[in-house]
């Protein structure tokens, strides 16, 4: 049975799909009563050289890049920690928003970097509001944290099951009438 703040987590290992799934849902809801944001990766010449943040609105930026020189990284990813708390962390605020539903994707080691961005996740989580998230298999902190949140859903995503969870997850968004009508 589904209340009405669902916290439906998605999560994989890396290139399973997780943000697929998240676009796939979000082109489904109703914008209206819903705010938040996707990353997805940058590419040139078929390498990966950084990470796009994009909110559900159409302002987008960069995450993570290879050309950033930052004190945080990630591998060989620069990551412009000031950038997203200027452009992203704000829609996640709670005092700002109507919204009912927030989406996040994801909830890694990247965006963990920013002390404003655990924050505002653990307010969403605290609150009576519905959260589609995807969070990162591994790690700890606010990674594990929001694992063992009540109330929360954890669907593990895998090349052969991602149909059916997207399903899954349409179907208990429909019931809070998250879901635009055709």
């Amino acid at each position: 049975m589904s209340s009405k703040s669902d916290k439906i987590l998605l999560t994989s290992v890396p290139g399973c799909g997780k943000t697929t799934a998240v676009i796939q849902i979000v082109a489904k809801l109703d914008h209206k009563k819903t705010v938040g944001f996707y990353t997805e990766e940058i590419r040139q010449n078929n390498m990966r050289k950084g990470f796009r943040w994009n909110r559900l609105d159409g302002s987008s930026g960069i995450l993570a890049h290879v050309d950033i020189k930052s004190p945080f990284k990630v591998s060989k990813y620069g990551v412009d920690v000031a950038g997203f708390e200027k452009s992203v962390v704000p829609i996640l605020d709670i005092e700002q928003r109507d919204a009912e539903l927030f989406v996040i994707d994801e909830i890694g080691k990247m965006e963990c970097m920013s002390e404003e961005f655990v924050a505002a996740v653990r307010g969403l989580f605290a609150l009576d509001k519905s959260i589609l998230a995807t969070v990162a298999q591994k790690g700890s902190g606010l990674i594990s944290e929001v694992k063992n949140y009540p109330q929360t859903k954890l669907f593990d995503l895998t090349p052969d099951n991602c149909d059916r969870i997207v399903a899954e997850i349409l179907q208990i968004l429909s019931s809070h009438k998250y879901i635009e009508d055709s």
